[in-house]
């Protein structure tokens, strides 16, 4: 390992946050994050699900860490409360688990399954990933959304599926960077090993600003108004708050 991305403990653990809507792989992208960077760094996974730990479980039984590592928070409510409105039970994990295992160098956390709109609070994680997967639609990049358009890295994810669905994964692609000017954007496969290797990369670069001090949480903004499965009604949970 390079030694500017030496673990330190002079500064806490990264904690990165990867959301999306459901089914788009989040738990397969930390999972697959996890078997890249466990042979050299020390991580820890808390994961987010309305009323069950299906999530935790699915990435205990990968042995892709120790069980222990990874702690579950039933939110009980829409998944995007516990990562933005009232981030109390996730903070409280993520300080557990740092106090826990002094060592940690990154804490992935992943958000319960929501719509486009769902992002992290800045007071919780440092950095975020959002994620789409081609089944949802070659359309759904350049309808946008402040995930798609400002978290700090979108992942087109399952490319290698785009002749399956019938979607034109280079136009996909090419909608999200037009979608987010200048933020990354990654096509990702767990077949192709390049994609992989880009996104450890940039997750490297991140965790070098981290150590530096130049990493500052940067809010991709307050969620809209929206509606939930059998609700009549748009709910307005006044998801403009300032943290």
């Amino acid at each position: 390992m390079p030694d500017h991305l030496a673990p330190t403990r002079a500064v806490r653990p990264l904690r990165l946050g990867v959301c999306g809507p459901v089914g788009t792989g989040k738990s397969s992208l930390i999972a697959l994050l996890c078997r890249e960077l466990a042979g050299r760094l020390d991580l820890a996974v808390v994961t987010n699900d309305i009323y069950t730990d299906e999530d935790a479980r699915f990435l205990r039984s990968a042995g892709v860490l120790a069980p222990e590592r990874i702690r579950a928070v039933e939110t009980g409510a829409c998944p995007h409360t516990a990562i933005r409105d009232d981030i109390s039970a996730n903070l409280m994990m993520v300080e557990e688990l740092e106090a826990e295992y002094p060592d940690l160098d990154l804490v992935l956390l992943e958000s319960g399954g929501d719509n486009l709109t769902a992002t992290f609070s800045p007071a919780l994680v440092d950095i975020q990933i959002f994620v789409l997967d081609v089944a949802g639609g070659g359309d759904v990049a350049r309808k946008g959304g402040p995930g798609i358009e400002r978290a700090d890295l979108l992942v087109v994810n399952k490319t290698d599926l785009a002749p399956y669905v019938g979607v034109d994964v280079v136009r996909m692609l090419a909608d999200a960077t037009e979608a987010r000017g200048d933020r990354p954007v990654i096509g990702l496969s767990r077949t192709d090993r390049a994609s992989i290797d880009a996104l450890v990369g940039w997750l490297d670069g991140v965790r070098e600003r981290h150590l530096s001090g130049g990493l500052v949480p940067v809010d991709p903004g307050p969620m809209a108004p929206h509606f939930h499965a059998g609700e009549e009604h748009a709910h307005d949970h006044d998801h403009a708050h300032e943290h």
